[in-house]
Order: structure tokens, then sequence, then C-alpha cells
């Protein structure tokens, strides 16, 4: 009898809801070659799945991911992790179409708090860890984690976090506006979810356009994100989820989104 192979990552569907859950638990989620690969198939499938309209990322109960595992890395110079070309399996993530919640518990600590950081918005509860503890291992973050961090947090904290490796409890990411929203204990998942089919029921090209606007704004003086959130703005008025959306609640009744 073959021994049965455990998927680095499971997806689920709940309604309109994707749930990408890492699934290594016994490696605290850490994030090898085989779990990078999975977690960018899965969010090409969902990306793919026109059923489902929003997305929510966890690790579980007791931990998010623990960052990268080492032994992809310790015996491999520059050229060999460029070959590698880590950047790829996180391209799906941060470049998805579709809104995406991580739902932490536990440890986010480098390349799993990178993750967290791709994501829309983080929803933690009181175990969540966050931290970046690349420095003390020879290197730094590779994901996005320096200029994530520092565009959330400012430059105070995220030196702290960078520079000393300390991490920052799910209560403090929330005063610092790291984390979304800070669940009770065990139920930063389910909160997530809830969140997410929230975000679900709004009309798609809305949401597409927010987001836009949020990502490519963020970078840009003011002047030209405001230019950038008035296009965005004028053309929702040609979608008929437009129409659609401002008659139901002149009408007092739910709008029926279509997408177009």
């Amino acid at each position: 009898m073959s021994d049965v192979v455990t998927p680095p990552v499971l997806v689920q569907r709940e309604g309109a809801v994707g749930i990408v859950t890492l699934n290594r638990p016994d490696r605290r989620n850490a994030l090898d070659l085989a779990m990078r690969a999975a977690i960018a198939s899965a969010f090409t499938d969902l990306q793919a799945d026109a059923g489902v309209k929003a997305i929510v990322v966890t690790g579980g109960d007791a931990v998010f991911a623990a960052g990268a595992d080492l032994n992809l890395l310790v015996d491999k110079g520059s050229q060999q992790v460029a070959d590698i070309d880590l950047g790829r399996y996180w391209a799906p993530v941060a470049g998805s179409r579709k809104p995406v919640i991580a739902a932490v518990s536990g440890f986010a600590l480098g390349a799993g708090c990178e993750l967290a950081l791709m994501c829309d918005f983080i929803v933690a509860d009181p175990s969540a860890r966050f931290g970046q503890p690349e420095l003390a291992v020879g290197i730094m973050p590779g994901a996005g984690g320096t200029q994530r961090l520092v565009r959330t947090l400012g430059k105070q904290v995220a030196s702290l976090m960078l520079l000393t490796g300390e991490q920052i409890t799910g209560e403090r990411a929330f005063a610092l506006g790291l984390v979304a929203e800070l669940a009770g204990d065990g139920q930063a998942l389910a909160r997530a979810i809830e969140l997410a089919r929230k975000a679900a029921r709004m009309p798609p090209k809305a949401v597409e356009a927010t987001r836009r606007v949020l990502r490519q704004g963020a970078d840009l003086p003011l002047e030209a994100a405001l230019a950038l959130e008035n296009r965005e703005f004028l053309l929702l008025f040609d979608t008929a989820d437009k129409t659609e959306g401002m008659r139901a609640f002149l009408d007092k009744r739910k709008p029926d989104f279509t997408g177009t």
C-alpha cells in the first residue's frame, strides 16, 4: 500500500469565496518550492473560476507561515537563487484581480509575513505574530517585505522589525494599521471568510477599479492619484452594475450585480 501524499496546499470553495490553506503543519508551513508552486497554482485556478469573487489565504488555527524553508536556499549562490525566480511563484497572489484577504493566526514570519502583506488586507487574532527575521540568517526580505512594511507602518516600526527581527503581536499590528481587523481568539479565518463574502457581493468592475486605484495611486503624487481615481470613477458610469446598484438603492431592494 503506497503512502498517502499530503498536498502542500488545500483549496476549497464556499459559495463565491475561495479558501487557500497552507498545509505543511509539521514544518510550521515553511515555504518550500512545492508549497510556493501549489499556492501559485491555486490562485491561478481561482482566478479562472468565474464563480469565485474573493479569496482567503490562511495557514490554519496554529500558524500562518513561519517563513521560507531554508533547506531551499542554504547552499545556493546569487545566480542559482535568481534562476529559481522566486517572484514568479508570488505573481498570481500579488497580481490577483480578485480581492485577497489573509487570515492570520500564529506566526507570520519572513516569507509568511510577506505573503500576508501581498493581500488586500489582513484579519488576525491575538495569537498572531508578525516579523521579518531574515537578517538573522544573513539575508534580507526579497518578496516585498521592506517596501510593503515601510509603506504600511512607516520608517520607524518597519526599521525596528527589519533591523532587529523584533516581532509584533496581533494587537500591536492592529493598533499600527498592519492588520485591518483583530478577531477574537481563533476567529481570524471565520471573520476573514465573512468579510470575503461581503467583498464578493460587490460589483466586480467597481471592485477591480477600486483595487487598481489603491495599488497604483499609493506611489503617485496626490494630483496624479486623484486624476487616476476620477478616470476610474467616470468609467464606472458606463457599466450596467452602476445603474443596477443605484436603482436597487432607490427601490429599497438588494442589487443583482452581473459584472457588466
